[in-house]
């Protein structure tokens, strides 16, 4: 990356006053870093639009005063949210002297969710949701169903074309918001209708007897969330193809103080732990004390009811955290009246007095189910106990390792051709397949900043093997040991050696599966990599084309179509097909895949961490008759199919 600097002090201008300090405010702010508030304009971004607004309605749900959300992505790519509730109101607000919707439409931090009078409980802590979408629309508009009148307003890139209109007769309450967003910030919409159902089929399962409809216009798909059942359903949705130690999830519920604490969770088969924590419906991916409080009464309870059971013995030590979450599905949600989140995504709950009013909860909770259902409790215990051992024959495993050199990260993998810079955030390792397309790209590579590790065979399935036999495999361990930051609990983000670790494997079947393999390691066992945005995925060519002088990469199946339409009138044509990455030289290898000013990285994230550990364990798990049913439903799909 270049930056054009002046080339001498002198080109400075020496002059710097308080003019020179540029404030943006309200609507200019956002716009101009939209980030900030959404974090990016990708297609994340703009689903981010339809939750925040989505979320208002679930404050009036939480509040007790909405059953029905109605969500629409219509065919022009507005969206559509409309609700039962009471409606924004549209009086003069006393401070800014404007209407009361037009000062939440277009004022940042300016809501109903502060004072505590009108929202005990609130998913939104700033304020800024509804006049951060405004802002980022190229139109939007307002209709407010109150006091038996229907008003409208109606906005530009979040400015209002007037003021609030009385245009009509209401004969229920509510509030609808239609919205387009900006193609100037965010270019032509592109909406997943399956990831935006499967996040409001989650926010179904934390308010019970909430009904939210979403309707695709664009493709005549629809869906209906409703559930009784709530978050315990929640649970069964994430079992549904596991095999569970106890048929009913364990479901506790307690108001303490004036917070409403739940929990649901149920023991599976597997080695995973896969545990979702929200607070006022808002997924906290990292976490926070209401998970921090869950988890400590979790050991507590389990170790003590085990102990005084007789089912650990005297000279046994305490089952662990490591112990107590292995197979384990929960949900935990808090629902509380000022939440502190850390940053504008509300990633992790910072409100210190909720770890006590959770832990407290499910303690008493837990302690009194495992005490009226014995046998449950015995087949939970055993489950943990079996994972100890597991652990500790782990242990046993990693101690001979780092003895003969394996895990120390001071004595790296033999085959680790490493790079010379030294700052992690310079470095990239890229994990090859195969000795043959790792020598390429050793040869290929620019020594400084690319490290590689080239791979044989293929990996461990970590989604079916304890975590003894995981750390005695030689690749998973000449990965972790290259990598130096850990796994697991363990695993120390500062201590991580490349900032970019890139999977390069062959555009073939065999090359997909092995991703997969490896996809399937590091969310399980590195999940923070993922989250940081530090895993990528290389895009090698399908094909190369060649007509007389001209020598083109292709990189799909319509890229190729396209490029031989308009080679058609040439009189020689060669099109090279290329399924592995050892048919390439090195010089290829770097032209194509490697070359930061020409290759294709695709960032891997997870939009949806329910639904990436369903698959997950559909894809890499030991149930055959789920990932039937998988490969079946998505056949239509699949591109590039090489058989």
């Amino acid at each position: 990356m270049t930056h054009d600097m002046p080339s001498s002090p002198e080109q400075l201008n020496n002059e710097y006053t308080a003019e020179d300090i540029q404030v943006l405010e309200g609507r200019e702010a956002i716009r101009l870093r939209p980030g900030m508030y959404i974090g990016s304009t990708d297609q994340r971004g703009l689903h981010h639009l339809v939750y925040e607004i989505t979320y208002n309605s679930i404050d009036e749900a939480m509040a007790g005063c909405c059953d029905k959300i109605l969500v629409t992505l219509c065919q022009d790519n507005t969206v559509k949210v409309e609700d039962n509730g009471r409606g924004i109101p549209v009086d003069i607000h006393p401070a800014t002297n404007m209407s009361a919707l037009e000062t939440v439409m277009t004022t940042l931090h300016a809501g109903a969710k502060f004072g505590g009078h009108i929202y005990q409980v609130s998913g939104g802590l700033h304020g800024v949701g509804a006049s951060v979408v405004n802002a980022l629309s190229s139109s939007l508009r307002v209709n407010v169903r109150r006091d038996g009148k229907l008003y409208q307003q109606e906005y530009r890139q979040g400015i209002p074309q007037r003021g609030v209109e009385e245009i009509g007769k209401a004969s229920d309450t509510g509030t609808t918001i239609t919205f387009l967003p900006d193609e100037e910030i965010f270019g032509k919409a592109d909406y997943s209708f399956d990831t935006i159902s499967e996040h409001l089929r989650e926010l179904a399962y934390l308010n019970k007897g909430l009904e939210i409809y979403i309707k695709d216009e664009r493709k005549d798909y629809e869906k209906t969330f409703y559930f009784e059942g709530g978050i315990t359903g929640f649970v069964r949705h994430l079992n549904r193809n596991r095999a569970v130690r106890h048929r009913r999830p364990i479901y506790i519920s307690k108001l303490v103080n004036s917070t409403v604490v739940e929990a649901a969770l149920q023991y599976n088969d597997g080695f995973s732990e896969s545990t979702f924590s929200f607070a006022n419906c808002v997924n906290t991916e990292d976490g926070g004390t209401h998970l921090t409080g869950f988890r400590s009464a979790l050991t507590r309870v389990l170790n003590d009811y085990a102990r005084k059971n007789k089912l650990l013995k005297e000279d046994e030590p305490n089952l662990i955290g490591d112990d107590v979450r292995e197979g384990l599905t929960a949900i935990i949600s808090v629902k509380l009246a000022e939440p502190q989140f850390e940053g504008q995504t509300k990633a992790k709950l910072g409100n210190p007095e909720i770890k006590s009013h959770v832990e407290s909860a499910v303690g008493e909770g837990l302690s009194l189910y495992l005490e009226e259902h014995p046998d449950e409790a015995k087949r939970i215990i055993e489950k943990c106990l079996l994972a100890a051992k597991g652990r500790e024959a782990a242990r046993k495993a990693r101690d001979l390792i780092v003895r003969r050199g394996s895990l120390d990260t001071a004595t790296l993998p033999g085959k680790l051709a490493d790079c010379s810079e030294k700052e992690p955030s310079l470095c990239e390792l890229y994990l090859v397949e195969g000795d043959s397309a790792g020598g390429s790209a050793k040869q290929g590579r620019n020594r400084r900043f690319q490290a590689i590790l080239p791979l044989r065979g293929k990996i461990l399935n970590v989604e079916k093997a304890p975590p003894d036999k995981m750390l005695a495999h030689e690749e998973i361990r000449a990965i972790i040991t290259a990598l130096g930051a850990g796994i697991d609990d363990e695993f120390d983000p500062p201590k991580l050696r490349y900032h970019r670790v890139i999977l390069m494997t062959d555009a073939d079947v065999d090359g997909s599966h092995i991703r997969t393999l490896l996809l399937t390691f590091f969310y399980r066992h590195m999940v923070e990599l993922i989250n940081h945005q530090h895993l990528f995925i290389a895009q090698p060519p399908l094909y190369r084309i060649k007509a007389s002088k001209l020598q083109q990469w292709v990189y799909s199946e319509q890229e190729k179509e396209e490029v031989l339409a308009k080679l058609k009138e040439s009189k020689k044509v060669e099109v090279q097909r290329y399924k592995g990455l050892g048919e390439m030289s090195a010089e290829q290898l770097w032209e194509t895949t490697m070359n930061p000013a020409t290759r294709t990285l695709l960032t891997v994230g997870v939009d949806d961490a329910a639904k990436a550990d369903h698959i997950f364990h559909i894809l890499m798990g030991n149930e055959v008759p789920p990932r039937k049913a998988f490969i079946q439903a998505h056949a239509k799909s699949v591109k590039n199919l090489d058989i």
